[in-house]
Order: structure tokens, then C-alpha cells, then sequence
């Protein structure tokens, strides 16, 4: 471990990531880095870098009240995180809920975190319709993300969507790659008919980046899936994986070009790259090796250097809903010359002061369905209105743009203090929710904790 002079900021517990054991564990600040440290008594310490510069850890810190699941199960033996399902120790409501439709793709990218590409049987219709509506049941009002997989190779994918709206889900969205949106003529303004709100777009950046994490360039099928959405009606966020040394310097890039296509892009969600499911990195058994993982701070300072002056630090805040040290965002205003004006919503988070998590999560849900859907007309304004009323109506609606990431966590990194704040859930096939960084965990010999087993 490294020998400069630490400091302890905090406690909270993590796993071994060779035996997935449950350990104490310490948040430490070395220099202006701050790691996960743990020891396994049968495969030694175990640390991992999680926060690296400003804004400082420390700074960034939002309590909230924890709040039970509406209809938590009941904890097992084992506790957090071996018995989820929601159960009593999770301390947030369900904002988004991912049902994965298919683990069939027509990718096989390096880095994945589903691995995905499997040859296996999708769930059949009438059995999602049933999962969908024991989902809307069991979580309540949330958002819903269809995603696999690539959800596109299923070609019953406009009755999924349908089947989601009739059992309640009012907003719907699609996490894809695109490339069948993009090929095919009026595909998605078949699945607009079909209830779908939201197109969450695989975008890794340029034809080079395209090719280090997709296996080719894909650009062009990238621009020409949101021509197709937009011609839908159908809302874009675009979302990058990020990976140092591969498109860590096309931050700014991609953020002009989501602002070139606006408004059909409602915005970027950047996603460091963690190590879980199919990736190009391997840690050894007692080090990530600091792997190619960026964490949070980094993400933004990049960000923010490389927007030539269109964002500055102060403009994004810890998120509402699920835990502070997961994610940032911003809520701005296209301005006419090209430039974005940050919300003042923004000073307070997108939510303000929240005192009870469950409180955050229903404003997040709301801005999230408001935000990520096409922008719908602004009202009809009075006869002759000056050019700021015009605007103001205009940005109402289509001037709108968001900025957010999410730093997810892997076996190297994983706090049970942040996975317990999760808002984020995957609904195993045994209709269980349970937090995406723990579906998705895999040790260090690729052994999953969820995936696969439920």
C-alpha cells in the first residue's frame, strides 16, 4: 500500500474480491487521493483508489434519511448484501428499475457489463407482462429501462413496451445500441407507437473510441440512430463509457456534439468503465493494478477542462437520490448562442435540501421522465410577447439540457454504505430488485454474486 501519510475519514464495510466475504473497511486520504482499504484474514489487504482530487470527498458528502422499500423482503441470515430483494437494510426507493428482455446482441463488445452475447432463450411475452406488472406493484411508481442484452433483437420489443405501459409505467425507456434504430426505416416510430418515452444510446465518442470498446467504428450508426429517434419523437440521452486512455480526452467532444443534436439530445450521462462483466483490465489477486477505472471527480474536472468554458465545477452537485459519492449532475439552458446557462435549481441539487431519501427519489423519477423524454411544445403565449417570453416558452421545453455521471462500483470498490443508498434496480427473474452494482458483481475470477443465479 502506499507508504505517504494517511488519513482515516471514515468507516463502512466492503467485500474480500476473492471470496466475496463481507469485511470492515475504511475510507483513507492519501495525498489528494482517497481509497477503499480492507483486509481478508485468508487473502490479505485489499485497496483501491475511489476519489481522486477535488472537489474533496469530504465536501461532496449529503446525508439523507435512509427509507425503506415500499415492500421490502425480509432479511436472510446472511445480510447485506447476500439476502437482497429490496430487503429492511436498503435505505432507498426504487427511482429507475431495469428489466434486462434479452442477454442476446448483435455486438460483442470488450467491455460490457452484462456480458452480453449469450445464445439463450429470451422470456417469453406473457412472462415479462407478469414480471412488469409484480414490478409496478412491488416498487411503485419508478421509471423503467428495457435493456439486455441488446433489446432490439427482440421483435416482439413493441408488445414489451406496451405491456409496460398497461401495467403502469408511465415512463418507458431503451437502453441500446442503436444500430437497428438507425437501419431500419420507421422502427422506432414503431416503438414510439408503442408507448416507448426514451432512448438511452450506447456513445462512446469517435470511430477510434467506437473501436477500443465496440469492436468498430459506429459512429455514423450513432448519429444515425438519433436522426431516427428524433424523427420519432423520441427523447436521447447520449451515454458514454468512459475508459482512461481511450476516449477520457473526448469529454468535450462528445458534449458539442450532444449540443449539436439537441434538442433531440436531452443530454450526456457519463459512465467510468468498472470492472465487472466482460472488460479488457484484470487486477491481480491482491491489487486493481489502479486499473483504467476513473472516479467521479476526475470525470468532472476532465469534463469541465475540456467544455472550452461551457461548464464550470459549480455547475453540477451531488445527486438527490441515490448516494452522494455515486453520480453528479447539472440541469441547464441552451442558450441561442451555443453556450448553457446552469439552472438555479442546480445551487441546492435538483431537489433541494432533502431530508428523507424517499423524498429525493420521487423528484428524481419526476425530473428524470420530464428531462430524458422529447421536449413537448411550449404553450401557445399571448399575441406579440417580447423576445424573452419567447424564449422563456422555448426553454421550457426544448432548451432544456442535462449533464450527469454515474460512477459505478465493482469488487475492488464496492461500499455497502453506497450500495445501500442505491436507487438503481435490477429485477432478477425471481422478481427480486436488487441494486445494479451487486447484479453485476463479479469477483476476481469472474464469479458473479446475482447475475445468472436468480
Amino acid at each position: 500500500m502506499n507508504a505517504a501519510p494517511a488519513a482515516v475519514l471514515s468507516a463502512t464495510l466492503s467485500l474480500c474480491p476473492v471470496c466475496l466475504a463481507r469485511l470492515p473497511a475504511q475510507r483513507v486520504l492519501r495525498g489528494d487521493t482517497v481509497f477503499l482499504e480492507r483486509v481478508c484474514p485468508d487473502h490479505g489487504a485489499f485497496s483501491a483508489p475511489v476519489w481522486r482530487g477535488d472537489p474533496a470527498m469530504t465536501a461532496w458528502r449529503r446525508p439523507k434519511r435512509p427509507s425503506m422499500p415500499p415492500e421490502p423482503r425480509e432479511s436472510a441470515e446472511e445480510g447485506c448484501p447476500f439476502a437482497c430483494g429490496l430487503c429492511r437494510e436498503h435505505g432507498q426507493h426504487t427511482c429507475t428499475a431495469v428489466v434486462e428482455i434479452t442477454q442476446r446482441c448483435d455486438l460483442r463488445c470488450p467491455v460490457c457489463f452484462a456480458s452480453a452475447g449469450a445464445d439463450a432463450d429470451d422470456p417469453p411475452l406473457d412472462e415479462l407482462a407478469r414480471r412488469l406488472i409484480d414490478l409496478r406493484r412491488t416498487a411503485g411508481q419508478c421509471n423503467l429501462q428495457l435493456s439486455g442484452g441488446e433489446p432490439t433483437l427482440r421483435e416482439d420489443l413493441p408488445a414489451v413496451i406496451a405491456a409496460a405501459r398497461e401495467a403502469g409505467f408511465s415512463f418507458v425507456q431503451l437502453n441500446t445500441n442503436g444500430l437497428r434504430l438507425g437501419r431500419e426505416p420507421d422502427y422506432a416510430g414503431r416503438l414510439a407507437g408503442a408507448g416507448l418515452a426514451s432512448v438511452f444510446l450506447q456513445f462512446d465518442g469517435s470511430d477510434a473510441a467506437c473501436a477500443a470498446l465496440r469492436g468498430r467504428p459506429l459512429l455514423a450508426d450513432k448519429l444515425g440512430a438519433i436522426r431516427a429517434a428524433d424523427k420519432a419523437g423520441l427523447g436521447v440521452v447520449l451515454v458514454p463509457t468512459v475508459v482512461r486512455g481511450v476516449n477520457d480526452r473526448e469529454l468535450g467532444d462528445i458534449l458539442r456534439l450532444a449540443l449539436s443534436q439537441a434538442p433531440a439530445v436531452r443530454g450526456v450521462h457519463f459512465q467510468p468503465a468498472a470492472s465487472f462483466g466482460r472488460y479488457p483490465w484484470k487486477g491481480g489477486a491482491s491489487t486493481p493494478s489502479q486499473r483504467a477505472n476513473l472516479t467521479l471527480p476526475e470525470v468532472l474536472r476532465g469534463l469541465v477542462a475540456q467544455s472550452g468554458g461551457l461548464l464550470r465545477e459549480e455547475d453540477v452537485h451531488p445527486p438527490c437520490c441515490e448516494h452522494e459519492l455515486c453520480s453528479f449532475s447539472g440541469s441547464f439552458l441552451r442558450l441561442p448562442g451555443g453556450g448553457l446557462e446552469a439552472l438555479r435549481e442546480n445551487s441546492d441539487g435538483c431537489c433541494g435540501e432533502i431530508p428523507k431519501a424517499e423524498d429525493g427519489a420521487a423528484q428524481s423519477r419526476a425530473f428524470t421522465a420530464r428531462q430524458w423524454a422529447a421536449p413537448r411544445p411550449a404553450r401557445p403565449l399571448p399575441a406579440q410577447p417580447d423576445d424573452f417570453d419567447r424564449f422563456l416558452a422555448r426553454a421550457a421545453t426544448e432548451n432544456r439540457f442535462s449533464i450527469s455521471c454515474m460512477a459505478f462500483q465493482d469488487v475492488w470498490s464496492l461500499d455497502l454504505e453506497r450500495v445501500r443508498g442505491c436507487c438503481i434496480h435490477v429485477q432478477a427473474a425471481d422478481g427480486g430488485l436488487i441494486p445494479f452494482c451487486l447484479y453485476n458483481l463479479t469477483a476476481a475470477d469472474g464469479r458473479t454474486l446475482y447475475r445468472g443465479k436468480r
